[in-house]
């Protein structure tokens, strides 16, 4: 058992979202699937994606469950998330003891109404439907770790977004990062 893993969220379609499982091959789209990832690596087997429309949102692949692990290690006390996806890090935070709530604040109705009933049987889940930019935490409430993730793609463009929420929640988190900041200042 890894710290972050393969979902399990059922298949479905809400709107134009839908997750589905695929499966990877050495074969001749193996190539084109890669770039879709965002030419991370990836081993054969069968993962699970989250499209809109034809856009690949996130999978469950090996790199995209160990760009959570910073904020897996980080999580304690009350945790905050921008950006359902999957599920995979709500999941992987709920397995950590010392987790005793997750906020998590997601734009899409239609993901909530796929993703959210696979969680929401943790008494510790709190699953609010407003951006993350205009969600204003309660007062007084101050967070173990913050995780931002609400971007399609590893792009320097999502830096201005990164930053902006990272100023939003300095004073209130001990920890907070966003998916794959360190990649975008370099350029990626």
């Amino acid at each position: 058992m890894g710290l972050v893993e393969k979902v399990a969220v059922p298949e479905g379609k809400s709107g134009i979202w839908e997750i589905a499982k695929f499966d990877v091959g050495g074969g001749p789209d193996f190539e084109a699937l890669r770039l879709a990832l965002h030419g991370r690596p990836i081993t054969p087997g069968t993962y699970t994606r989250l499209m809109r429309g034809r856009t690949l949102v996130m999978s469950d692949t090996p790199a995209e469950m160990r760009d959570h692990h910073g904020f897996v290690l980080a999580a304690k006390g009350h945790c905050l998330i921008n950006g359902l996806g999957l599920g995979m890090c709500l999941a992987a935070a709920l397995k950590k003891e010392e987790v005793t709530k997750v906020t998590v604040i997601e734009i899409s109705e239609d993901v909530i109404s796929l993703v959210a009933p696979t969680y929401t049987n943790d008494h510790r889940v709190e699953i609010v439907h407003a951006s993350a930019f205009d969600y204003q935490p309660p007062k007084g409430v101050r967070y173990g770790a913050v995780w931002h993730d609400i971007w399609d793609n590893i792009c320097a463009d999502n830096l201005p977004e990164m930053h902006k929420l990272h100023r939003k929640y300095g004073r209130r988190a001990d920890w907070q990062g966003s998916w794959c900041r360190d990649q975008c200042e370099r350029g990626h």
